[in-house]
């Protein structure tokens, strides 16, 4: 396990540079969402979600890719909000148990 400060900002003394090579399409994309979700740059955007796959690895890439399409489905129009209690219901789970 990893003692590393995640918590650290662009200043604190166990913060270190690194390059990151992304397409320019994909740039676009973290670029319109950090702005969008309230962050205050780029870099605290890509920071948050590095901690988060790191401090959750129980997201899998693939969780991720269907979290990503519904969202796109929702934005666009062709999906529609469905209740917690129709989450619970789909997932076979009791609700009480949790």
């Amino acid at each position: 396990m990893s003692n590393a400060d995640t918590g650290a900002g662009d200043n604190g003394p166990n913060t270190v540079q690194i390059n990151l090579r992304l397409s320019e399409a994909f740039l676009e994309d973290i670029d319109t969402t950090w702005k969008e979700q309230g962050f205050n740059s780029r870099s605290e955007f890509l920071r948050y979600a590095a901690r988060d796959a790191v401090k959750h690895p129980e997201f899998s890439r693939e969780g991720w890719k269907q979290i990503a399409a519904s969202e796109h489905e929702l934005r666009s129009g062709s999906a529609e909000l469905v209740s917690r209690e129709d989450v619970v219901e789909m997932m076979g789970r009791d609700e009480d148990a949790e």
